[in-house]
C-alpha cells in the first residue's frame, strides 16, 4: 500500500509538467505495450521524484494493459487510476489556461494602440497573431472550471464524460488555429524584426506558475506559446485514451468519452502534417522539449573528398548524419556522423581560421558537360513519355539522370561554410551559394541567444535522436528535377530582366550593393551585382539587368555591406568578407512574370526593405530577330552594310568593345557571364548607334560589365545571327558528326561558307575570347562557360527558323541550346584559324549546303 501511495505522489508530481513529451507518438486507438512511449511509461522512465526515490516497476505506469499483463498493483485499481489521470491532466490545463491567459495579456493594450497615431501593431496583424486565442481560452477556462469540483471531490461514481464530450465538439477552433498557425509565426517574426517594441513583449511573456509551485512566475516567448495550442489537441486525445482504459464498460462515462475520443481521432487525422509542428517536436533526456528547427543537405568535406550529408538543427544540438543503405521495402534510416552542442558550436572569424585542406574543384568544362548530359536525358525522358515508351526504359533514362544530377549537386558548391566545437573539431561544408551560409548561420545564432547547456549524449539518447530525424524532418529528397513529380513545374527558360530600385531600413550609413541568385539545375547561381552605393542609409540603384534563367523558379535578393579591410580576407577561398545586411528569395510565378509589363515588388529582409521591378521575356520570344529595317546606326543593322559604311573587316563597336575588355577587364570574375546594369548598356548602345564623338571618353568611364553586356547585345540584336539563318541547319548536322575527319571537314567547309564580314568578325572575337579564357584560374571563365554564353548568341535562329523547332521551352533548351553551345566550344578548342589559311585552303566535303 505504501508503494502505491509513493507511486500515485510520484506520477501526479510529475504529470504537473507541462514539459514532459512522448519519446514516440504511441498509434491513437490501439493497446500500448513496454517501450511504446505512452506519457506514463516516459515519466517513468526519465524522472525520479524530488526525494530521489526510486523508479518503480515498469508494470505499474504501463496503462492499458490487457488482464493478462495487468500486475497485482494495477489489479482492481482502475478506478483509481482513472482519478490519477484526471489529476494530472487537471494540473496540466491549469498550465495551459496560464499560457493562453499569458499570451492574451498583450493583446488588449496592443489593440488600444492600434488606433492612435503611433500604433506597435496594426488591427490585422493583432488578429492575425491572436487569431483564436480568446476563443481556446474561454473553452478551456469553462472546461477546467467544471471539472476541478469533481476531481477535488472524488467518489467513484464521478461523470464527467460530459464535459470531455464538449470538448471534442469545439475541435473546430483548433483547427482554424492550426490553418492559420505558419501564417502567425511569420507575421510576429515580421513585426519583431520591424518594431522593437513588440520584440521585446514577444520575447518576455510572463506565464502564472500552478498554484502550489514556488516559481511564481517564468518567462516564455511568444514563438513558444502559439505552439501550446497545437501539442495541447494531441495530449488531450492521449488522455482520453487513457481515461478508456480505466473506466469500466459500464460506466455511464465509458459511452460518452468513447465518442469524444472517435471525434478528437478524426480531428487529428484531418490535421495536414506538413502545417502540424507536432511532428518537429522530440525530447531531450531531461523530458525538455527538442524541436527541429531546420534540415537540409549539404556537401561536407570529409577525409579531402565531397560527401552529401543530411544537416539537422534542433534547439540545442546540430546533428549530421547520413542515409543508410537498406535493403528494398525497409524503411530508411539514418547514421549520425557526428554531432556538436549548440553551447559548444562557435563559428571561428575569416582571419582565425585555418587554413582549410586543398579543395578539389571540378573544372568547369565537366560541370557543363553533367548538365548537357542532364539536358539530352531530360529530353529523351519526355520522348519516351510522349510515345508511350517501356516503363523499364523510362526508369532506366531516370536513373540515369539522378547520377548526373547527384554528380553536379555533389561537385558545384565552392562557398565554404566552417563550424567548430570548442572541444575538438572543425568541420567544412561547401555550399552553392553565401544565402544558404548565411541562413545557416542565422539559425544556429538565434538558437544560441538562449541559456544552452553543454552536454553528451550517451549512445542510447544518440540512438533515439538519431532515430527521430527520419520522421521529423522537412526535407525528404535530394534536391534534383529528377525526384520532382511530372506535374510539378519545370521552371522559366528564358529572360528574367530585374530593376534593383532603392532599399531603405539601414540604421546607420554603409558602402551598399545587392546582388542578385537564381536556381539552375538543383542550386543556385549568382546572376548579377549592383554597383556599391557608398556612406548611405537609403542607396537608390535603379539599375537594370537582364538574367538568363534555365528551368529556374526563385529569385534571391542578397544586400551586403561592402568590407575594404583587407585583414579580413577568407583563408579558405582568399576573398575579403563582405557582410550580409539582409536577404531575401521570392517565387518566380510563370503567372506574375509572364506579362509584357513590369511587375514591382519589394523583399523585406531583416528590417530592410528593397524595391525592385521585374519582367520575364520567354525563350522562344527571347528568339525571334527583327527584320533589319533601319539603315542608320549599328544595332539591329545587318552586319555587311555596318563593315561596308564603316569601311572596315570588323564592326567599330566589336573592336572598341574588345579592347576595352582586354584593357581592364579580362581578369574580372565572371566577365561575361555577370549581368552589366541595363541602363548603363542602352546609354552606350545609344552611344554607339549616334556615332557620339565621345564614345571612347564613355567607354573609359563605364562599368566593364556594362561594357560587355553591350558587346553581347549587339550580337543579338543582329537582325540575322552571326552564323547566318542558312546554314544554321548545317552547323546542327556538322556537330553532331561521330568521325573527327568528317567533323572537320564539315566545320571548316562551314566557316568557308560565311559572308566575309561575318567570317572576319566571328575569328575575330574568337580569338578575343582564347584570350579571355586564358585567364581562367582568375575570372573563372572558361571556354566552356564563354561558349554557353556566346553559342545561343551567335547561333540562335532567327523567326522564320526558330518556328520549325520549337516545341516547349525545355526541349529548346535541351536541343537547340546544347547544340548551339558545342558549335562555339568546337571553334573555341580549336587551334587557330586564320582566314587567309581558310579561303586558301580547298577541303573536300561534298554536301550542298
Amino acid at each position: 500500500m505504501e508503494e502505491e501511495e509513493e507511486a500515485i505522489g510520484f506520477l501526479d508530481k510529475v504529470l504537473e509538467d507541462e514539459d514532459v513529451f512522448l519519446l514516440e507518438e504511441c498509434e491513437l486507438g490501439t493497446p500500448t505495450s513496454p517501450g511504446s512511449g505512452s506519457p506514463f511509461l516516459v515519466a517513468v522512465k526519465r524522472s525520479r521524484n524530488a526525494a530521489g526515490r526510486r523508479k518503480l516497476p515498469w508494470s505499474v505506469f504501463t496503462p492499458g494493459g490487457n488482464a493478462e499483463r495487468v500486475t497485482e498493483v494495477e489489479a482492481g485499481k482502475g478506478l483509481e487510476m482513472r482519478k490519477l489521470v484526471l489529476s494530472g491532466f487537471l494540473a496540466s490545463e491549469e498550465i495551459y489556461i496560464n499560457q493562453l491567459e499569458a499570451l492574451l495579456l498583450p493583446m488588449k493594450p496592443l489593440k488600444a494602440t492600434a488606433t492612435t497615431s503611433q500604433p506597435v501593431l496594426t488591427i490585422q496583424q493583432i488578429e492575425t497573431i491572436f487569431y483564436k486565442i480568446q476563443d481556446i481560452y474561454e473553452i478551456h477556462k469553462e472546461f477546467y472550471d467544471n471539472l476541478c469540483p469533481k476531481v477535488q471531490q472524488w467518489d467513484s461514481q464521478v461523470t464527467m464524460g460530459h464535459l470531455f464530450q464538449k470538448l471534442a465538439s469545439q475541435l473546430g477552433v483548433y483547427k482554424a488555429f492550426v490553418d492559420n498557425y505558419k501564417v502567425a509565426l511569420e507575421t510576429a517574426e515580421k513585426c519583431s524584426q520591424s518594431n522593437n517594441q513588440f520584440q521585446k513583449i514577444s520575447e518576455e511573456l510572463k506565464v502564472k506558475g500552478p498554484k502550489d509551485s514556488k516559481d511564481s512566475h517564468t518567462s516564455v516567448t511568444m514563438e513558444a506559446l502559439l505552439y501550446k495550442p497545437i501539442d495541447r489537441v494531441t495530449r488531450s486525445t492521449l488522455v482520453l485514451h487513457d481515461l478508456l482504459k480505466h473506466t469500466p464498460v459500464d460506466h455511464p462515462d465509458y459511452p460518452l468519452l468513447q465518442d469524444a475520443l472517435r471525434i478528437s481521432q478524426n480531428f487529428l487525422s484531418s490535421i495536414n502534417e506538413d502545417i502540424d509542428p507536432r511532428r518537429t517536436a522530440v525530447t531531450t533526456p531531461k523530458g525538455e522539449t527538442r524541436q527541429l528547427v531546420k534540415d537540409g543537405f549539404l556537401v561536407e568535406m570529409s577525409e579531402s573528398s565531397r560527401k552529401l550529408r543530411h544537416v539537422f538543427l534542433f534547439t540545442d544540438v546540430l546533428l549530421c548524419a547520413k542515409l543508410k543503405k537498406t535493403s528494398a521495402g525497409k524503411h530508411q534510416q539514418y547514421d549520425c556522423k557526428w554531432y556538436i552542442p549548440l553551447a559548444d558550436l562557435v563559428f571561428p572569424s575569416p582571419e582565425e581560421s585555418e587554413p582549410s585542406p586543398q579543395v578539389h574543384l571540378f573544372p568547369d568544362h565537366e560541370l557543363e558537360d553533367m548538365k548537357m548530359k542532364i539536358s539530352a536525358l531530360k529530353s529523351e525522358i519526355q520522348k519516351e513519355k510522349a510515345n508511350k515508351g517501356q516503363s523499364r526504359a523510362i526508369e532506366r533514362l531516370k536513373k540515369k539522370m539522378f547520377e548526373n544530377e547527384f554528380l553536379l549537386l555533389l561537385n558545384s558548391p565552392t562557398i565554404p561554410f566552417r563550424i567548430h566545437n570548442r572541444n575538438g573539431k572543425s568541420y567544412l561544408f561547401l555550399l552553392s551559394s553565401d544565402y544558404e551560409r548565411s541562413e545557416w548561420r542565422e539559425a544556429i545564432q538565434k538558437l544560441q541567444k538562449k541559456d544552452l547547456q553543454a552536454f553528451v549524449l550517451s549512445s542510447v539518447e544518440l540512438q533515439v535522436l538519431t532515430g527521430s530525424c527520419f520522421k521529423l524532418r522537412t526535407v525528404h529528397n535530394i534536391p534534383v528535377t529528377s525526384n520532382k513529380d511530372d506535374d510539378e513545374s519545370p521552371g522559366l527558360y528564358g529572360f528574367l530582366h530585374v530593376i534593383v530600385h532603392s532599399a531603405k531600413g539601414f540604421k546607420q550609413s554603409a558602402n551598399l550593393y545587392c546582388t542578385l541568385e537564381v536556381d539552375s539545375f538543383g542550386y543556385f547561381v549568382s546572376k548579377a551585382k549592383t554597383r556599391v552605393f557608398r556612406d548611405t542609409t537609403e542607396p537608390k540603384w535603379d539599375e537594370e539587368f537582364e538574367i538568363e534563367l534555365e528551368g529556374s523558379q526563385s529569385l534571391r535578393i542578397l544586400c551586403y555591406e561592402k568590407c575594404y579591410d583587407k585583414t579580413k580576407v577568407n583563408k579558405d577561398n582568399n576573398e575579403i568578407v563582405d557582410k550580409i545586411m539582409g536577404k531575401g528569395q521570392i517565387q518566380l510565378d510563370p503567372q506574375t512574370v509572364e506579362t509584357k509589363n513590369w511587375h514591382t515588388d519589394v523583399i523585406e529582409m531583416n528590417g530592410i526593405k528593397v524595391e525592385f521591378s521585374m519582367k520575364f521575356t520567354s525563350r522562344d520570344m527571347s528568339l525571334k530577330r527583327t527584320p533589319s529595317k533601319k539603315q542608320t546606326g549599328v544595332f539591329g543593322v545587318k552586319i555587311s552594310v555596318v563593315t561596308k559604311r564603316e569601311r572596315s573587316k570588323v564592326p567599330y563597336i566589336v573592336r572598341q568593345c574588345v579592347e576595352e575588355v582586354e584593357k581592364r577587364g579580362i581578369e574580372e570574375v565572371g566577365i561575361y557571364r555577370i549581368s552589366g546594369v541595363a541602363t548603363d548598356i542602352q546609354a552606350l548602345k545609344a552611344v554607339f548607334d549616334a556615332n557620339n564623338k565621345d564614345i571612347l571618353l564613355m567607354l573609359s568611364d563605364m562599368d566593364i560589365n556594362a561594357i560587355a553586356g553591350t558587346l553581347k547585345l549587339y550580337f543579338r540584336e543582329l537582325p540575322e545571327p552571326l552564323l547566318t539563318d542558312r546554314l544554321y541547319p548545317a552547323f546542327m548536322e556538322g556537330i553532331a558528326l561521330s568521325d573527327p575527319a568528317a567533323k572537320e571537314n564539315c566545320m571548316m567547309h562551314l566557316l568557308r561558307s560565311l559572308p566575309d564580314p561575318n567570317l572576319i568578325t566571328f575569328l575575330f572575337l574568337l580569338e578575343h575570347l582564347k584570350r579571355v579564357a586564358e585567364k581562367e584560374p582568375i575570372n573563372k571563365m572558361s571556354l566552356h562557360n564563354l561558349a554557353t554564353v556566346f553559342g545561343p548568341t551567335l547561333l540562335r535562329p532567327s523567326e522564320v527558323e526558330s518556328k520549325a523547332h520549337l516545341t516547349s521551352a525545355a526541349d529548346i533548351w535541351s536541343h537547340d541550346v546544347m547544340a548551339q553551345v558545342q558549335v562555339l566550344l568546337y571553334y573555341l578548342q580549336h587551334p587557330p584559324i586564320s582566314f587567309a589559311e581558310l579561303k586558301r585552303n580547298t577541303l573536300y566535303f561534298s554536301t550542298d549546303v
